[in-house]
């Protein structure tokens, strides 16, 4: 853990142990920069003024995510375009022309009985950024410790001592590009695009979000804004425990924990389109979809122990992980490897802090992965799913204003996939907004 380190502008030193959280079937690491930065002027954009609202830079670039704690890392700032806070009484645009949108906003941290749905400034996008209208985001387990600031780490990971410091909630979107900033190259108005706000302030439950363009990457051509919002934060998980930490390869025999939920779903399909030979493990009800996803294996945890069935694995994926860490051990080939990307924060501390010790005696290596989310990735997720080798899967959908509703599903850890959020826009074609899998 030396190669991560406090910022000298962050509040905490090396020595306090640092802790930031981000996604996952836990909450994963999040690498944030606590103090605030000057902000720069507005610049002109190429499309005409839009209203203005003041924000304070305080997010670095993407971290990772799951309820990892870690050291803080600080890199350069992107202003912050959750909470939009105004600086006049009256919350309007510079131009007092007072555009006003639909917002999902957190006060006070607690339950989702707290969250509002109200009207807030529409935000104008800076010299690097890109104004997107949101058509549809999706909830993550990252969203729900960050709104109860749980575990209390949270709250020492800059996201707000006593009350929220960022009031917008929801990392993963997709949408189409309204405006942008003069220094951005890669996008125009009426470009499709997702990606995941996780390191640039969230705010995506809203009509509205501006977002930096290195964020962002362009929609998989064969796949609805629903499905695109589902991606960014759990198939980019997925992908880097695989690819970057478990170094997976053709042929090998991959297990993943927790095979039917957001981040297992995107793994069982990636693991399969790396070449492996996978078995899913997952409950009685869940099988069906396992396989569905292409795993060559299903186990059933509640009639079968994969560590006492005589198998071994040369990579485990625990995206729900619930086993002391001798299980996984055990269950592993010899040069295995055992990642975790999810789990209970006892599960999550003993990989964290057990694992580098266990991975000393012998050979068998015992990690976690701190997910990092980027444009490239996202580019090459949205070749798979063109490819048609993965297809994300969606559990329920909401409305914008059920948001609190989809929370609460989602915090009872049930979920088959993902949980999306639909705003209604105009000509925009979705399917069914009643709650059904889409598997």
């Amino acid at each position: 853990m030396n190669d991560w380190t406090c910022s000298s502008r962050t509040a905490m030193t090396r020595s306090s142990q640092c802790v930031a959280l981000r996604h996952g079937v836990g909450l994963p690491y999040h690498r944030t920069l606590l103090a605030p930065v000057d902000i720069a002027p507005m610049s002109k954009l190429r499309t005409p003024r839009l209203p203005t609202c003041t924000r304070p830079r305080s997010w670095s670039n993407p971290g990772s995510r799951i309820s990892l704690p870690v050291k803080l890392i600080s890199t350069r700032a992107h202003a912050g375009t959750d909470a939009c806070e105004e600086e006049d009484g009256d919350d309007r645009d510079a131009h007092g022309s007072g555009m006003r949108v639909k917002a999902i906003v957190h006060t006070r941290f607690g339950p989702p009985d707290l969250l509002e749905m109200k009207e807030v400034a529409k935000p104008t996008p800076k010299e690097d950024e890109v104004l997107v209208r949101v058509h549809a985001a999706s909830l993550n387990a990252f969203d729900w410790h960050i709104m109860r600031a749980k575990p209390f780490l949270v709250r020492l990971a800059g996201f707000g001592l006593l009350k929220p410091k960022h009031m917008r909630l929801g990392v993963d979107m997709a949408g189409r590009v309204e405006a942008v900033g003069d220094s951005v190259k890669r996008f125009q108005p009426s470009d499709e695009v997702f990606g995941d706000l996780s390191g640039c302030g969230m705010g995506a439950f809203a009509e509205y979000v501006c977002a930096p363009e290195d964020v962002l990457a362009l929609k998989p051509a064969n796949a609805s804004f629903e499905e695109a919002a589902a991606v960014p934060m759990a198939a980019v998980t997925a992908l880097q425990g695989l690819r970057d930490k478990g170094k997976i390869q053709p042929g090998q025999q991959v297990l993943i924990h927790g095979a039917s939920g957001g981040v297992g779903t995107f793994a069982v399909q990636i693991a399969k389109s790396l070449g492996a030979q996978v078995t899913g493990l997952c409950s009685t009800r869940n099988l069906d979809t396992a396989r569905s996803l292409g795993a060559d294996h299903v186990i059933d945890y509640t009639k079968e122990d994969f560590t006492q069935n005589g198998q071994h694995y040369d990579l485990i994926l625990g995206a729900n992980g619930d086993r002391p860490l001798s299980d996984y051990k055990r269950a592993l080939s010899p040069k295995g490897t055992y990642v975790m990307s999810g789990g209970s924060m006892g599960q999550i501390f003993s990989a964290l802090f057990l694992g580098p010790w266990m991975s000393i005696i012998g050979n068998k290596k015992m990690g976690t992965v701190a997910a990092k989310p980027n444009q490239e990735d996202l580019a090459f997720l949205r070749e798979l799913i063109e490819a048609g080798k993965v297809k994300p899967v969606i559990d329920r959908r909401y409305r914008l204003g059920e948001v609190p509703e989809a929370i609460r599903y989602l915090e009872e850890g049930h979920a088959q996939g993902k949980v999306v959020i639909t705003l209604e826009q105009e000509g925009l074609q979705t399917s069914s907004l009643d709650p059904q899998p889409a598997f």
